[in-house]
């Protein structure tokens, strides 16, 4: 089932989300609601979901990267900002440790927050302690571009949005960055077949809304 998307001024997004007991994580009630998060969050189209996001203010992540989300970036983006695949996996009460300064930045995207993206500051290392769906312990060591996810959705658990650590300057819509910024990264790549250089990806000029939606990857 998909679940409606919470945008920036609904009030669920600006509260610290409620932890989770372990009886509580194995109901079929928050089974269930994992199972909506991950198809919301595939429908998005994202890479991660926190469960603020639809209106659930509990300690709930879902995450995903997988390759094919990643077809049509240069070799030269990936390595600059460490994107690898990775898999689906949900992260419940989680605790996050910043491993190195956030001094990288790179524009993102978010479900919450249509049509716009802006440049943010991150770690490029963490450490997560969290449970997983079975209510197990779980410790995720992570660098570049899943550190950066982690780091996005862990921070809707805690009632920040992108917009409030983003370089306020950089901020812009999804269309005048293919317009402007992307074209520049690009004439500056030699080879390059970047489509973006953040978490939503860009879209073609001209698409549709709907098409706009479906061709970004949002958190």
């Amino acid at each position: 089932m998909l679940l409606k998307i919470c945008e920036v001024g609904n009030p669920v997004l600006r509260k610290v989300a409620q932890p989770l007991t372990s009886e509580e994580i194995q109901s079929d009630a928050m089974q269930n609601l994992v199972g909506h998060m991950r198809e919301t969050m595939r429908d998005g189209p994202g890479v991660g979901l926190a469960a603020p996001q639809i209106g659930e203010s509990l300690r709930i992540v879902v995450i995903e990267d997988i390759a094919s989300y990643q077809q049509g970036l240069s070799k030269a983006h990936l390595s600059e900002t460490q994107r690898v695949p990775v898999d689906f996996h949900i992260i419940i009460n989680p605790v996050i440790e910043l491993l190195s300064p956030s001094d990288i930045s790179f524009y993102e995207g978010c479900l919450s927050i249509p049509r716009l993206m802006a440049k943010v500051p991150r770690s490029g290392s963490v450490r997560v302690t969290c449970l997983d769906e079975h209510a197990e312990p779980r410790v995720i060591m992570a660098e570049g571009w899943y550190a950066r996810i982690l780091q996005h959705e862990i921070d809707h658990l805690e009632g920040r949005l992108y917009t409030d650590l983003m370089q306020s300057e950089t901020l812009t819509t999804i269309e005048s960055y293919q317009r402007n910024i992307m074209k520049s990264t690009l004439s500056s790549q030699e080879g390059s077949s970047d489509k973006s250089v953040f978490l939503r990806r860009s879209q073609p000029t001209g698409a549709s809304p709907k098409n706009n939606r479906r061709q970004g990857r949002g958190l």
